[in-house]
């Protein structure tokens, strides 16, 4: 990897390597130069860069802590150590480029902000930012998931945004980026689309993957502080990717340390719509104006996926995580339903924490990890908190005794 890793990926076109890029349609085409030119712009400049550290400090409650598991590590091995994003204002780590894209927002003029959703964490996000800002905000959601995360759409509606099932196909997550980019096509001078992830035409990716920094570069500091020297292994789950590249960033140069991004194995991975093993299983193609691995049916389209965490449940990844599987500079693995559900419980049992049931494949993978090494330390990006997976939980798994 290059000591200029961040200057030189993307590329000026947004490639890394061979994927990325933006293929959109060309009314398209001057308005992402323009998001692109803008970024570039103020994203250098004194007065962005401070009022982003002021709103990560005196709004979202950074620095959020790294927290050592010792219980968890006293049964399983080795020495577990989570990265709080969950006690990041509004629950996750969506809120540090939501404010950072809302911002950019400002700046361009733009009146409102329109973003898809899975778990509704990025929605509450955007819902969020765009309170602050003043700005109105219009969220695509999948019925599906509608019914699965409510609390976080009743989130959104109080914080005044404007939430839009999206009712074809599998009402899911990609359903909901069809939907959310189909409304941004109809006003693009005066929305932005808020991509929730690092996917997406260029300069997406590279924008959400910058805003996102922050949590390596805290982690890093903060680890080396407790414990002074680096984790043998990063660990973060992975379905568009940003939470992992966000933590995986300050690493990358760092051989000593293992990487590895989770993604959901879901009832099976013997059978398509079962899962969302993109990087496990998926193959280079393009999906919503950009290349990556992507799941696909036989007809070369995105295939049905399956995931029991609603901001998993994506045919695609960030093409930076594609270019990292390729250079082999990331692990990528996957874990189970019930996989997850068992550690999503044995976190909140053994520690007092509560995880997002995508924040779980993580720590599923992690306690894998302790076991099988036992004399290393592993940090985990907990990316969100489990407080709008209760009901839906509850009602399909039960709470054990």
């Amino acid at each position: 990897m290059s000591a200029n890793y961040f200057k030189n990926y993307p590329n000026p076109e947004g490639f890394f390597n061979e994927y990325g890029g933006a293929f959109i349609p060309p009314q398209l085409e001057a308005e992402m130069k323009k998001i692109n030119d803008a970024y570039f712009a103020i994203s250098k400049s004194h007065k962005f860069i401070s009022e982003l550290r002021d709103i990560r400090k005196h709004f979202q409650g950074r620095p959020t802590p790294v927290y050592h598991c010792h219980r968890l590590s006293q049964k399983y091995g080795g020495q577990i150590y989570l990265k709080r994003e969950d006690l990041n204002h509004t629950g996750a780590h969506k809120l540090n480029h939501c404010m950072g894209e809302a911002l950019l927002a400002k700046h361009l003029g733009k009146k409102k902000l329109i973003a898809e959703t899975g778990a509704g964490q990025h929605g509450v996000a955007l819902a969020t930012a765009a309170a602050f800002f003043g700005l109105e905000c219009e969220i695509h959601m999948g019925e599906v998931d509608i019914a699965k995360e409510y609390p976080n759409v009743l989130r959104m509606k109080i914080l005044g945004a404007k939430v839009v099932p999206a009712t074809h196909g599998l009402k899911t997550l990609k359903e909901a980026v069809d939907s959310a980019f189909g409304a941004y096509l109809e006003d693009p001078i005066n929305t932005i689309y808020c991509i929730g992830s690092v996917v997406g035409p260029h300069p997406f990716p590279m924008m959400v993957r910058d805003f996102q920094r922050i949590v390596g570069i805290e982690a890093k500091d903060q680890f080396f502080d407790m414990t002074g020297e680096l984790p043998d292994n990063v660990v973060a789950c992975v379905g568009g990717g940003s939470n992992a590249i966000g933590i995986f960033s300050a690493f990358l140069e760092d051989d000593e340390c293992k990487l590895y991004g989770v993604e959901p194995g879901g009832k099976s991975l013997e059978t398509i719509g079962d899962h969302a093993a993109t990087m496990t299983l998926g193959t280079p193609g393009i999906i919503h104006g950009f290349k990556c691995y992507t799941l696909q049916d036989e007809k070369g389209e995105p295939a049905p996926v399956h995931s029991i965490a609603s901001g998993l449940d994506y045919p695609g990844v960030g093409p930076e995580h594609s270019m990292l599987k390729d250079l082999k500079k990331v692990t990528y693995e996957s874990i189970s339903d019930d996989e997850c559900i068992a550690a999503f419980y044995e976190l909140s049992r053994m520690e007092g924490i509560i995880p997002a049931l995508e924040s779980a494949h993580a720590v599923a993978y992690a306690l894998k990890l302790a076991k099988a090494n036992p004399k290393q330390s592993i940090l985990v990006n907990l990316s969100g908190r489990g407080d709008k997976d209760l009901d839906y939980v509850v009602e399909n798994y039960g709470v054990p005794e």
